[in-house]
């Protein structure tokens, strides 16, 4: 065909040759694949369809580049997705480590928090520690003081005592000696006085018997000055015993309805005196509308409800004349029982009077007295009197067991007698922290017992929101002294010193309140601190601890005498009987 070199057969079994390790390797072509092609080729430009078969072919071919191009779009546009998804999770990663990076900060700052507290605690510890040595350190140094004050004194005075001694015996025995050597002289002068005073004495009697006789004599012979005389003495006797039980009764009567007794601490009952000194303070007084019952007072959603109960009895027990409920109000101490005492009296339009059991015991036989003028003080009340006694159980014992005075019994006998009914005058408010003490007889005499409970999270919010509002923010507000606040969550700070004060008493937490302000007015900027409000607080709480401590002790002690008493009372009444069964004994 044309150009193409003529078939060599032999030239298709051996085109070239080589060595390769010491032998000869031959090379074939196969070129029929070529002259059929060649072949085809003539045979397509020997067709009438040549041109339109080049020509489909070209169209083919222009397909197969448009589907080239189509799929390179498409990869392009995969290729731009798998791009966008690319960036979109590069942001989701970062946004990611940054969540991350922000959490581990917090948890960094959290711990750095925790580390800082703790560390203060520590500090607070270890200051407390340190002034607990020097204190036990300064107590021991007193102590040596005193012990060497002690026995220098004690030589001063044996030193003393010795030096007194040997100048009293020189006294004596030189007096001993100028005696004997005057004796004689002692006893001249001794009789001359004793003649002299025998001679006056003498005279004396003469001298005044003359006289009186005289005068009984002309007395008795004139029978008008002794008549007029008996007259006189008759009646000046009626007048002085008249005075006397008058001015008695008068005394008795304004005593009873003007004087406060000795036994009443504290009284909103108005006395002649305080009216006509402060007669605008009185006349407020009497045109002042009752406040609520629990005004002020932070209790227990319950007991608040309670109290509220009784106060409106008490109040329309006043209106109708009522017979009165005596309450027993017992629980820890400054719980609130003497502030709600006031305030129920203030509701209920009375009076109040308040008084301790422990002004009983030290009166003795007058305590029998004072009693009854209590209660006769308060039975002449026109508006009703509110008896508080505070500490009652420290003179109503139990007269079986307890070792009590006969004072004090008798003074308990007449506090029974006075209170055995009811009274439209006077309403009975006891209040203990040990109502187990209490006699039978006067458990028998209470109407209403209500126990006030140490408050529990909730009251001490309130609380110290309200005695911080009252002693720091409204000073600070109002600009009342130098008292100034830092910037701080006020809300948040109450919420988390409520929760460091567990066992605090209402009356604790309010002397908290003063301590901060103390501590603002005795800083040199007046600026009252969160970390200041801390010490404060962690000062009660440890204050705090020590109380109980030293109330677990007492209790122990307490008890582990009675057990000796109930021992030594038992092993004595055992020898008793023995001495009974024993007839040599």
């Amino acid at each position: 065909m044309g150009g193409m070199p003529p078939e060599n057969p032999g030239s298709n079994d051996t085109q070239s040759s080589g060595r390769k390790g010491g032998k000869m390797e031959k090379y074939s072509f196969d070129s029929t694949a070529l002259e059929r092609a060649a072949q085809a080729a003539k045979d397509l430009e020997k067709s009438a369809h040549a041109s339109e078969a080049l020509q489909l072919s070209r169209m083919q071919e222009e397909t197969k580049q448009l589907e080239q191009k189509s799929k390179m779009k498409e990869s392009e546009t995969i290729k731009e997705q798998l791009r966008i998804e690319y960036v979109r999770t590069s942001e989701e990663e970062k946004r990611k480590t940054y969540g991350e990076q922000a959490k581990h900060h917090k948890n960094k700052a959290d711990y750095e928090d925790r580390l800082a507290r703790q560390r203060y605690t520590d500090q607070l510890a270890q200051k407390g520690k340190q002034e607990e040595d020097m204190r036990a350190r300064n107590e021991a140094s007193i102590a040596k003081q005193e012990q060497l004050k002690k026995k220098t004194l004690d030589y001063e005075y044996e030193l003393q005592h010795k030096n007194d001694m040997a100048r009293i015996q020189a006294e004596i025995k030189g007096k001993a000696k100028a005696d004997r050597e005057n004796q004689d002289l002692i006893k001249e002068q001794l009789r001359i006085k004793g003649q002299e005073h025998r001679q006056t004495v003498l005279e004396s009697i003469k001298t005044a018997g003359s006289v009186l006789g005289t005068g009984l004599q002309a007395f008795i012979s004139d029978w008008d000055k002794v008549t007029a005389t008996a007259a006189g003495l008759t009646l000046l006797a009626a007048g002085v015993y008249s005075a006397k039980h008058g001015i008695g009764v008068a005394a008795r009567f304004v005593e009873a309805r003007l004087g406060k007794p000795s036994l009443v601490r504290e009284t909103s009952r108005l006395t002649f005196t305080e009216a006509f000194q402060h007669p605008i303070k009185t006349a407020r007084r009497l045109y002042t509308k009752p406040d609520d019952a629990l005004k002020g007072i932070i209790l227990k959603p319950e007991l608040e409800e309670r109290l509220r109960d009784i106060a409106i009895a008490t109040k329309h027990t006043k209106q109708n004349q009522g017979f009165y409920r005596n309450i027993l109000m017992h629980g820890p101490p400054g719980t609130g029982k003497t502030m709600f005492a006031k305030s129920l009296a203030k509701h209920s339009g009375m009076d109040y009077a308040i008084m301790t059991g422990g002004d009983v015991a030290p009166m003795g036989k007058d305590g029998v007295t004072a009693m009854h003028k209590t209660f006769d003080w308060a039975s002449t009340s026109k508006r009703g009197l509110l008896l508080f006694v505070d500490e009652a159980d420290a003179f109503l014992r139990k007269r079986s067991k307890e070792h009590i005075s006969e004072d004090l019994r008798a003074t308990l006998n007449a506090f029974l007698y006075r209170t055995g009914e009811q009274s439209t005058k006077f309403m009975l408010v006891l209040a203990s922290n040990q109502p187990e003490q209490f006699d039978w007889a006067i458990n028998d005499r209470l109407d209403e017992m209500v126990e006030f409970q140490s408050p529990t999270l909730g009251e001490r919010e309130r609380l110290v929101r309200r005695y911080f509002d009252l002693y720091c923010l409204v000073p600070a507000t109002e600009k009342r002294g130098r008292l100034r606040l830092d910037e701080f969550d006020y809300g948040e700070k109450c919420l988390e010193i409520a929760k460091m004060t567990e066992g605090l008493s209402g009356r604790e937490i309010s002397k908290l309140a003063v301590a901060w302000q103390a501590n603002a007015y005795a800083s040199e900027t007046g600026l009252l601190t969160e970390a200041m409000m801390e010490e404060c607080v962690m000062n009660s709480v440890r204050q705090h601890a020590k109380k109980v401590v030293w109330q677990e002790e007492s209790a122990a002690t307490e008890m582990r005498e009675i057990g000796e008493s109930y021992s030594s009372e038992k092993d004595a009444s055992t020898g008793i009987s023995s001495m009974k069964t024993d007839p040599t004994s």
